[in-house]
């Protein structure tokens, strides 16, 4: 069963969290560097983490009491948070500790026991913990048989939450074991799938969005809405990641969470209450309704790319296949393009497309919403083009906002009609800066909200709409790689996969 949390009852953005340790595996790699322990120093400058509250790194190298403080310390001055009124590094660097442990050894989780126990006496956490596995996917079963054994997977005094960094699994099956093991020695709601994209406020203003304003929901559906474009696109190459992605790729790395997680949010039906269970419920039932490709129907609603080498931004880079830790004849998809149909009444006939890539011409991530044209008969004679029909765009980076296109008429004594934007951006809307990915999603781990976190069959529902294009993929090498240069919009198939439809991808 879910936590029930107090603090979230009657307003539920009240912001006051429960003493407890933060515990982070993996506490001296990448991602602990250079997100987690910039959020949660961020958190404890905005007065969101209470006094009782422990940080406990771990992780396989030895580190002095003085030297793990003062390299997180360095991490979070890159990030440039210490210069921020109202921080005090010494006060956060007090609940800072280090312990140097083997994920695959039982023995050496005595030291993170040693650490909690600590932390409950000259920190005030009252046995409460959120365990984050910053590790790859291949040291998450260990971890967690681990913490079982160990007897620190359950508190006696408090609550215990497990915090899961993509990607869940490799492929269907993986996730479904991986599900099988978290499970086996944690409940459902105690642990949180991670995803930061849906910690992005432009995100979660979807909801908002979408439901609290009425001019909205009678036009949004197939009557009304003739496609969904999502484009996720990214202008760096695979950088010191060269190992982890020749065995992931776009499609497994971005669309089968990130893409699929915003596909949700535009698709999703009222839910019943703003409860986690309630809008999580209502996104598996998007996923469980997008129709399945059969693996004959791939080359037909999927398409993959990898780039080549060339120029970019004035200066030279390499393909693909010549970066770091990459096979010479590798076929790990660094563009990948979908066509996606939700079955329901709403959406009947409407296709989502989703791309994503590497070494693309701009950094940025939207949602494009195409309206349906206009009937021309009143127009037709009066006007030398087309009447655009209206687009709507949300943008989740950079510059996070939304746009609205719609058509005008042209001040002067001739007619004619040009598209203009009503522009919504939340920097300057509401004067305050954007917060964090990462600072709401530990927020919410420590408060007990799993609402923008990703359920079990949630997971494995977003695996099953992927593994068709995977194993038809895996099956067939790919023919004509590396087939886009960097600095476009990917391969020339990409294109002709939404053009045989009658429409076209948006300048960007």
């Amino acid at each position: 069963m879910l936590e029930t949390n107090p603090l979230r009852e009657g307003l539920p953005r009240q912001r006051t969290a429960e003493p407890c340790a933060f515990v982070i595996f993996g506490g001296t790699g990448d991602l602990a560097q250079r997100k987690l322990m910039p959020a949660l120093f961020g958190l404890s400058c905005q007065g969101l983490l209470p006094h009782g509250f422990a940080v406990i790194g771990l992780g396989r190298g030895s580190y002095s009491d003085d030297r793990y403080p003062e390299k997180m310390r360095q991490a979070v001055a890159k990030a440039g948070l210490l210069d921020r009124p109202s921080c005090s590094w010494d006060d956060f660097a007090g609940g800072l500790s280090y312990a140097q442990i083997d994920y695959e050894s039982l023995a050496t989780f005595d030291r993170l026991g040693a650490g909690l126990r600590w932390a409950d006496e000259n920190r005030g956490t009252a046995g409460n913990r959120v365990i984050y596995l910053a590790i790859p996917p291949s040291g998450f079963a260990a971890v967690v048989k681990n913490l079982r054994d160990s007897g620190l997977a359950r508190s006696d005094k408090g609550w215990t939450r497990i915090v899961v960094e993509k990607p869940f699994g490799t492929d269907l099956q993986s996730a479904a074991e991986l599900n099988r093991e978290i499970l086996e020695v944690f409940d459902e709601g105690q642990v949180y799938r991670i995803d930061h994209y849906l910690g992005k406020e432009t995100v979660q203003n979807i909801l908002v969005f979408r439901f609290a304003n009425s001019i909205l929901e009678p036009l949004w559906n197939q009557k009304y809405i003739d496609h969904v474009q999502i484009t996720i696109a990214e202008t760096l190459g695979v950088e010191e990641r060269g190992a982890f992605y020749d065995q992931t790729g776009a499609l497994r790395d971005v669309i089968q969470n990130h893409g699929l997680q915003l596909l949700s949010l535009v698709a999703i039906e009222p839910p019943a209450s703003l409860e986690p269970d309630d809008i999580r419920s209502e996104k598996v039932k998007v996923f469980r309704n997008i129709r399945r490709m059969s693996e004959a129907e791939v080359k037909r609603f999927a398409v993959r790319g990898q780039y080549g080498a060339g120029l970019f931004m004035g200066q030279p880079v390499r393909a693909y296949r010549e970066e770091d830790e990459v096979g010479p004849n590798s076929n790990t998809d660094t563009f990948a393009a979908l066509e996606l149909h939700v079955d329901n009444w709403r959406w009947s006939g409407v296709p989502f497309f989703i791309r994503t890539g590497k070494r693309l011409s701009r950094k940025l991530t939207e949602i494009a919403v195409q309206f349906k044209d206009v009937p021309d008969v009143l127009f037709r004679k009066a006007l030398p083009q087309e009447v655009e029909p209206n687009l709507l765009v949300i943008r989740v980076q950079p510059d996070e906002g939304i746009t609205f296109k719609a058509e005008s008429k042209v001040p002067g004594l001739d007619f004619r009609v040009r598209p203009v934007q009503l522009d919504f951006r939340y920097g300057s809307a509401f004067g305050a800066p954007v917060p964090e990915a990462y600072e709401r999603l530990l927020l919410d781990a420590i408060l007990g909200d799993p609402s923008l976190f990703s359920r079990g069959d949630s997971v494995e529902e977003c695996w099953e709409v992927v593994t068709p294009v995977l194993r038809a993929w895996e099956s067939e090498a790919a023919t004509g790689f590396p087939d886009y240069l960097p600095g476009t919009w990917g391969p020339p198939e990409s294109f002709e996969l939404i053009e045989r439809t009658g429409r076209r991808w948006r300048k960007l």
